[in-house]
Parts: C-alpha cells; structure tokens; sequence
C-alpha cells in the first residue's frame, strides 16, 4: 500500500463469514473512529463492506485489527481488499444503509442472556429492568427472528415493533452496546407477556404479572407451556412428583427421561458432577442441554423420581433467555422451584410448537396454563444436547438452538444439494461451494405435521443461506417419508429425480466430511446403528464399509438374525433376544430372563414366525443385537421409545464399568462375518451362574469394542487403510466409543469420532450432501 503525495490512502475490504448480528458494523465504527479514519461501513449480500481513508499506518492497523480481534460472536471467514484512490474525505465514518444485493453472508445461532444484559434485567435503576426481551449486539435471538438476509430489523419479526425514542437513540449511537442491535426493545416498545389460563378461576395476566402468576403455578405443581426462543417448553417444578408425573402422563413420554434447567450453575452442582469442561459447556453463550453424572439425593437435591428414571445420567441446561430468569426469580421475589423440568412443547411425534393460536390447541390438554409473547418465532428450534467426553471433547446428539445457522467448511467443494436426511431424528442440510448448513433438529418423520415442518425450515433455510438446490439427496429405503418428499422435491428441479444414497455410505461419509478429509483415501468406516436399508433389501446396521464419498466395499457385518414383526419386534426386546438365540442354536430355556418376559402363546407365535420365516427379515443391526442383550440380562424386555433396552444397558453397565475387565468373545465367520453366538454363549454361562446383570452388561460391551478392533486390524492388514470412522447412532453409547476408540488409537489407528455433527440420524443429511454434491456420483433413484 503506497501513500499518495497528500500521505492518504484508502482501501476497500469486503468480510466475509459470520459478521452480521454480531455487532460487527459497530465494533468496525469505533474501530475506525478511534483511529481518526474516514470512510464507511454496510451489509450487502456479500457480507460486510468497510471503507477507509485515512495515513498509511492507521490504516494498516486497521486492517489487521479487524482480521485479528473481531468481536466476541463474529467469525471471519475470509477479507478481500483492494486499494482505491484517495479522495481527501476527512469527514466522520459512518454506518451505511444496508444494500439490498445478491450474494450470501453468514447469520449467528441463537445466543444466551449476556451478562451485561442480565446485570441491567436485575438492577432496578435501569431502565430494562425486569425486561423479559433484554438484548444487544452480543446476545440475543437471530436465527429464530431472522425471515431474511441481509440481517436487519425489517427482516426479522421484531419489524413489527417499532422503537420508542429512547431504543432509537441507542441504536443510533456508536458508543452504545445497543448501536444497531436489530433485536433492540424496552418494556415501553418490545413484546408482551401474557399469562393465558387453561385453569378456573385465573384470569389472564400481562408483563410482570404474567411471570409471577406462572411462577407461583409452578410452585404449586402446574405445568406451564413457556414460549421461548424457538418454540414452546412445557415447564413443571422437578422435584415435584405428581407434577412430574403428570406431565409424563400427559405427554405420553414412556420412560424417556426428561431435560431439566437450574436457575444457576450452583444449582446444577446440587443435581450432578460437572466437570470443568462441562461446566464451561454448561455456561457457554449456546446453553445447550448436557448429559451429567446424577448425584445420589443424599448427596444434593432430590430430583422427582420420573424426571430420568433408570437413567444415571440427567440432562441439564441453564437459562438463556431473560424469560427464563424472570421465571426463576429475582431477588426479592416469593421462593419458587430451582429446578424445572423442561421439555419440548410438543405432543409425542410432533414437531414442537412455536404459534400460539395453534399451541392452545395442540397443547391443550398437557398445559394448565400459558406463558406466551407476542414476538413471532420465523423458524422453530429445539434445545441442542451433547455430552462431554472424558478428554474434554463433545459429542453432539441432537444439533439444534445454539449450533444453527452455523456453517461447517467442506473439504471438498459441492454442487448445490438439499439433503433431506432420514426419518428419525430428522434435520436437513443445504450445501454449495465450501459450506453446509444444517437445519434445526425437527424430529421423526412419521407424522404430516412433521413433513410439514421439514418443507417450511428448507425454505427458511434457503432464504438465509441463498441456497438453490440443483440436486436432491435422501435415504435409499423405499419407505421412508423423507424420500418421498425428496421425490416430490426433485420432481421440481431439472435432475427430476433425487440421489438416493445408502445410509451407512451416508454415516461415514458425515464423519468424514467434519473431520476435514477430502476422500481421496478411504476410509474404515464402523456404522453401528439400528436400521438402515441394505443393498440387498435386508435391514442392515452392523457395517464395517471401506468408504471414501465415491463408494464403499462392504467388509464385514454383524452375522445377521430374523427381525421379527418389523416395527413391533423393536418394541419388544425380549422377542429379538429369543430371535437371536433362535439364529445361534440356543435353546430357549424357562430359566432365561427373556423367555419368561413372553407369554406362552408369545413365544408359540414367535417359534412359528421363525420357523416358517414369516414377517422375519433378516438384520444385522448391532442396535437389535444391544435390544437383545438388555433383555437377556433382565434389564428391558419391552421398549417405550427408540434405544431405552440399549440405553439401559449402557446404563446398568457403568456400575461394573470399573470393577470388571472381562469381555465376552465374537467369532468371526470367514473373513466378513462378526458371530455374536460365542458372546450370547458366555453370557448365558454367566447368567446361570449367578454374575450381577451389571458385570454381563460390562462384559458385552468390551466384548464388542474388542470385536471392532479384531475386525479393523483384519481391514488394515488387507488394504493397508488405518483411519477408522466410528458412526452410527450406537456410539452415542459413551462406554463403547470410549473402548473402541481407546482399543483402536493403542493399536496405531487414527480414529475419527463425531464432535459437532451427531452420530444419529441428526447428522445423516451431512453425509448425503457430500456423497450427492461431489463430482462423479452416480447414485440415482
């Protein structure tokens, strides 16, 4: 950059990454004001557009300062600047308007209650205080607000308040931490609460009384439907346990544990063991729900016994929104609940509810009342949850608030693809170029509601991203409602017709794509889940496939078994275990837990539909083998939602985790099969000899992270490949992706494990994206 003679130079910088919502434009006017530089700053579609003229050396350090320290919640991606005449302009920098062009920036998650924003909502000389919308440019909603891009106030749903006086002069001033905070509103110009009651004798209340009506409703043991951020919770005090069992039973929940939020971190320490890396997890500005150690009651506070039952583990969040810590209290108000149940406000295998017409109709009969706002929610978005490693490092199950928009760098450019993902655990993804977007977590897909949904968060999507698919990627089986819709989809465009990809190529190549590789190496790739259509119409789920996003060579696989009545043989561990014992030779003796969980005339049917194979296709799912095994422990012998029998199991497990090395043995038939009859053989041994379920628990799984290994070593000695991506909604198991992983990277692996991207089927569409968006993929319907 050479000066000219006036000894001013000027410079034209274009930034590029997440750097709208984020207090960019602001933190760019001071920057360059404090320098003494002239010039301006804007959005456009690209991004952030920056101006400046000014000597030389400030404006070197001006560019350096904004690649080096941009503010808390931006991420740059990348700045591109040329030089420009100078003009001789001395006058102040400025905020332009923003250009409403092509192109595409990057729009930030939602982010939690800052603490400066808290210390106003708790002071009473501030003019926010109890302020139930209290935001600025480093907190707050974006993407659940966000109907557009560029980002600002006309395209979000807060367009429809406009600012008092007061608001306007803040945002309007550079040295104010509101200076053009979209979100931006007080008591006197924001969004309203209201109490909506479903019980007699209340009547509906506005603003503060509508939080302390709700608050003394939880007190009292009511369930409370919460607008939040991205939909409504159903809220009920958890130590409560008729509240809790009423929510339970009013929900339909089975036995699937419920998530709770604590007022603060020392009431979470109360309920569970936090490490330091889960408690900076717990407190960090994405307040995801986090999977923790439970306490014993004697050791903190007692929890209801529904809360998570059977479960050593209870997922806990902390507040992120100024309702939620209004809903808690401030000092000075009456004591209420320090732990709330908090769950999603949905019906069982619907997607959560975000209009509030609509939730005093589809929650009608779980809520007794309703604490609802009257800012819109443009997109819904449910709690994120993960749970940290013993390393320190996560592991994503369900990438929702908090994590979305945010965009993961491909390794590898792609085509513009929508990848509809699978039917459970449901979230799409849009990818072009270097970048994929992931959708918020939406659900299963067996109900309209839910398609409807999924239809709704695309086309959101694609108006943030800028997106416009030229392909369409989905699952290979026949019968999932994702892959109809993906035909329908693709119907629209010029393809016609969707990429239908295989769903453990899909896994694999997730965990490849997030780890950076760019598939010029393939990779072992071990896709453990429960169901997955195989390549000859069977249910697979048991993979060890050689992949990279061109292909995979299915190695080796879990010895398959008959999968009894589909859908309600899943429900029904103890009969997949009989089903398993059927398929390795062994008898079922009236001594075995799993045979006496079957009525007589159960296990007749089931002996015939075996014998005969009627309704019994084969799978060699290592979710069913886990199923099979809960039951022949006497853990779980009948299933009320997706992977409690394994999840028990994992749970039993941990108690002997410690205490006992053992692993039962897999045999391996030929090169390509993994025999779990020797496993099923000593575990029956131990049964009859009186070994603790615990101690068979443990001992199951070393004995398949053993396998895994054994099966690997016989990869990398046939191909010469030593990276393994483990996938497959069974590793979110934690014991098992620990051995596996332990087992593996002492034997010279590199093992690729999920972090951001879930396991699951959450992180499926990923894998379908890159597989469908690289250059000479031939997968078509």
């Amino acid at each position: 950059m050479t000066a000219p003679a006036t000894g001013l130079v000027r410079r034209r910088l274009t930034v590029r990454g997440t750097v709208q919502g984020v207090g960019f434009r602001p933190y760019v006017h001071r920057l360059a004001a404090g320098l003494g530089l002239a010039g301006f700053v804007g959005n456009n579609g690209d991004g952030v557009i920056v101006e400046v003229e000014g000597p030389a050396g400030e404006v070197a350090r001006f560019c350096a300062a904004l690649a080096e320290q941009p503010p808390p919640l931006a991420t740059v991606s990348g700045i591109t600047g040329e030089d420009l005449p100078a003009t001789g302009d001395t006058s102040p920098f400025v905020i332009r308007s923003t250009e409403r062009a092509g192109g595409r920036t990057l729009l930030p998650p939602d982010t939690a209650t800052c603490p400066d924003c808290l210390r106003e909502l708790a002071d009473p000389g501030d003019r926010r205080h109890r302020h139930p919308f209290v935001t600025c440019t480093h907190c707050g909603p974006r993407f659940t607000i966000a109907t557009g891009m560029p980002y600002d106030r006309v395209a979000t749903t807060m367009a429809g308040f406009p600012m008092c006086p007061s608001c306007a002069r803040e945002y309007g001033d550079p040295a104010d931490r509101r200076f053009h905070a979209q979100p931006v509103a007080c008591s006197d110009c924001g969004p309203r609460l209201t109490l909506i009651p479903g019980l007699g004798g209340l009547r509906p209340a506005r603003d503060a009384h509508a939080l302390a009506t709700a608050r003394a409703l939880l007190a009292a043991g009511r369930i409370v439907a919460v607008k939040g951020v991205g939909g409504y919770h159903l809220a009920c005090d958890a130590t409560d346990d008729r509240a809790v069992a009423a929510l339970r039973d009013r929900k339909e929940r089975g036995g699937k544990a419920f998530a709770v939020m604590c007022a603060d971190l020392a009431t979470a320490e109360r309920i569970a063991v936090l490490s330091p890396a889960e408690r900076a997890v717990l407190t960090s500005a994405r307040r995801p729900i986090v999977l923790l150690p439970r306490r014993t009651p004697a050791d903190g506070l007692r929890l209801a016994d529904q809360v998570c039952p059977g479960s050593p583990h209870v997922g806990v969040m902390l507040p992120y929104t100024p309702v939620h810590t209004l809903l808690f209290g401030l000092p000075g108000d009456p004591p209420g609940p320090r732990v709330l149940v908090m769950t999603s406000g949905n019906r069982s295998g619907e997607p959560i509810v975000t209009d509030d017409a609509e939730a005093l109709t589809r929650l009608a009969r779980l809520a007794d009342a309703w604490l609802a706002h009257d800012r819109p929610i443009a997109s819904p978005c449910d709690d994120s949850l993960l749970r940290v490693r013993p390393d320190g490092t996560e592991q994503v199950l369900r990438r929702s608030r908090g994590y979305v928009p945010r965009p993961l760098r491909l390794p590898v450019p792609v085509s513009p693809v929508l990848a509809v993902g699978g039917d459970l655990k449901n979230a799409l993804c849009l990818g072009e170029g270097e970048h994929a977007w992931f959708g918020p977590h939406i659900g299963d897909m067996g109900e309209l509601a839910t398609l409807e949904a999924a239809e709704r968060a695309e086309q959101h999507l694609a108006r943030l991203t800028g997106v416009t698919p030229a392909v369409v990627a989905a699952d290979r089986h026949p019968g999932y409602h994702s892959t109809g819709w993906a035909r329908r989809r693709a119907a629209q465009l010029a393809d016609g017709a969707p990429r239908l990809v295989q769903h453990h190529h899909a896994h694999i190549a997730s965990t490849m794509a997030e780890h950076g590789l760019d598939g010029t190496t393939a990779v072992i790739g071990v896709a453990f889940d429960g169901t997955g259509y195989g390549d000859d119409g069977t249910v697979w789920g048991g993979e060890i496939l050689l992949a990279d996003y061109s292909g995979y060579r299915r190695f080796a696989h879990l010895v398959p078994a008959p999968l009894p009545g589909a859908d309600a043989g899943v429900a029904n561990p103890c009969r997949l275990a009989l089903a398993r014992l059927w398929a390795a030779g062994l008898d079922w003796d009236p001594d075995l837990p799993s045979v006496r969980a079957c009525s007589d005339v159960e296990r007749a049917v089931l002996r015939r539909q075996l014998d005969r194979q009627v309704a019994c296709v084969p799978t060699s799912s290592m979710g069913r083998l886990f199923d099979a095994v809960s039951s022949l422990t006497g853990v779980c012998h009948r299933a009320g939602y997706e992977a409690q029998a394994a999840m028990e199991l994992e749970a039993v497990a941990t108690r002997a985790w410690d205490a006992d090395r053992g692993a039962y043995p897999f045999g391996f038939a030929g090169q390509r099969g993994i025999d779990p009859a020797p496993t099923l053989r000593a575990l029956l041994a131990d049964l009859r000899c009186g070994t603790p379920a615990p101690v068979l628990a443990a001992r199951f799984h070393r004995g398949v992270a053993r396998a895994v290994a054994e099966i690997c070593h016989r990869a990398r000695a046939d191909t010469g490949l030593a990276t393994v991506a483990l996938t497959g909604g069974v590793f979110a198991n934690g014991l098992l992706e620990e051995e596996c992983a332990a087992l593996l990277g002492t034997a010279g692996f590199t093992v690729l494990r999920h972090r951001e991207v879930p396991p699951n089927d959450g992180g499926l569409a990923l894998g379908q994206l890159m597989v469908a968006g690289t250059a000479n993929n031939h997968e078509t319907e």
